[in-house]
């Protein structure tokens, strides 16, 4: 990185160093995160409708891709406009771009309703969480080619870049979401080489929100894409209507900015041009970033943590009004409620037939699962290990394959005993 001085040793320095080839190490981050299946699998996760409904609509994959997209904008528009910035002193943009698209690698099948009930099986074994599941992923599972550990060997600064939280499951008094588990300490004491989080950092929502400047970045590029994006995906799928948001609005006694907001929401969606509409706003929330400097406990090591994302309120405001439609109108609707019941209901199933399997012998009765995973739990006895394993084999299966699974199991009319996959 030596034509670059926003960055230094310390940001670059890999979990296993290795001779440098002829890219930079952040390019090699990106690089190794598309090609690897736990990337291509999103495109058969949901997003917000259950993947394959329809053919036009956003997956895990498409939302992931359209998050780096708008990342990378917000890096070129933050080098090319702001006085702290140059030539030869800039955000990496493959850096920025791998954080973006490895951002949700984590989540597991049927969207969050999915990962709340994770969670929920997991709580026992020290918990699940998407975001702390990604980290797993980067650092434990995905393998590169030619290398005998796991992991995709990621640079601290790409590590720290999707470590939106910090705070460890067992610092939680009810841990619901937003965390890291409890073995990945180790992780968090190499991004920030060791040092404590000062007092004024308590675990919790205070912690969760120390980010560094590509985590920020990411953050609200991802905030950007969800709150637009699956508004325009609703409308599309007959979720959404003029009706609707009208009766919302006038329900939830929508009034100031917020009324104006939603009269533009409105005349997009009655002139047909909700799409476009919205996909020019992108720019209005691309450009609501500022680049800062900031006083952190981690100045002295990193720029990553010298300057920071300052956003403008107004656009936040917007953004957050967007993402609470959704939720309302769509999200906490009659039919994708049915939907998540029956994802859940099958993640219950089949998580509790692993369970009895191999965890309550140690010797499992059946040969449940695919021939690697099997080769993990027989070299592995530690109860929690065990359980985190079944969950990686849970989590990363697509929708389909989860249901696949799960008739293969359950259903006497079902598969035989030529299938493969």
């Amino acid at each position: 990185m030596s034509d670059n001085r926003f960055y230094n040793d310390f940001d670059c320095e890999e979990l296993d160093p290795r001779d440098p080839d002829y890219r930079s190490v952040f390019q090699r981050g990106r690089d190794r995160l598309i090609h690897n299946a736990a990337f291509r699998r999103l495109q058969a996760k949901t997003q917000v409708f259950l993947s394959g409904e329809y053919d036009f609509y956003r997956t895990r994959l498409t939302h992931s891709i359209e998050v780096s997209q708008i990342a990378g904008s917000i890096t070129r528009y933050l080098n090319s406009t702001s006085a702290h910035l140059s030539d030869n002193n800039f955000i990496d943009i493959s850096l920025v771009e791998a954080c973006a698209l490895s951002h949700d690698i984590g989540h597991p099948p049927f969207g969050h309703a999915g990962e709340g009930k994770l969670h929920e099986l997991m709580i026992p074994y020290g918990g699940f969480e998407g975001n702390a599941q990604t980290l797993r992923l980067i650092t434990e599972i995905i393998f590169t080619s030619g290398r005998s550990r796991r992991g995709m060997n990621p640079t601290r600064a790409f590590m720290d870049g999707v470590l939106k939280y910090k705070t460890l499951f067992s610092q939680w008094e009810n841990p619901v979401n937003h965390f890291l588990y409890d073995n990945q300490k180790k992780y968090l004491d190499f991004v920030f080489d060791g040092r404590q989080f000062p007092s004024e950092f308590t675990p919790g929502k205070k912690l969760n929100k120390l980010r560094s400047l590509e985590c920020q970045i990411m953050d609200w590029a991802d905030d950007t894409a969800y709150s637009l994006n699956d508004l325009v995906d609703s409308a599309n799928a007959g979720f959404v209507d003029i009706a609707q948001v009208s009766r919302w609005a006038e329900e939830n006694n929508i009034d100031g900015p917020d009324a104006l907001t939603i009269e533009h929401l409105l005349e997009a969606m009655r002139s047909g041009n909700l799409e476009r509409v919205m996909n020019r706003k992108i720019g209005f929330f691309v450009e609501a970033c500022t680049l800062v400097e900031r006083d952190t406990f981690m100045s002295d090591k990193t720029n990553r943590y010298r300057f920071g994302v300052e956003l403008d309120p107004e656009l936040v405001r917007e953004q957050k009004l967007y993402a609470r439609l959704a939720v309302e109108l769509v999200f906490r609707s009659p039919q994708v409620c049915q939907l998540e019941h029956k994802g859940n209901h099958m993640l219950n199933r089949l998580f509790k037939t692993l369970e009895e399997n191999y965890l309550q012998d140690t010797s499992p009765k059946l040969s449940l699962l695919s021939k690697d995973f099997e080769q993990e739990m027989s070299t592995t006895e530690n109860p929690q290990l065990r359980a985190r394993i079944l969950c990686d084999y849970l989590a990363g299966m697509t929708d389909g394959f989860a249901t696949r699974i799960y008739k293969r199991m359950f259903d006497p009319d079902f598969g035989s005993i030529v299938d493969l996959v």
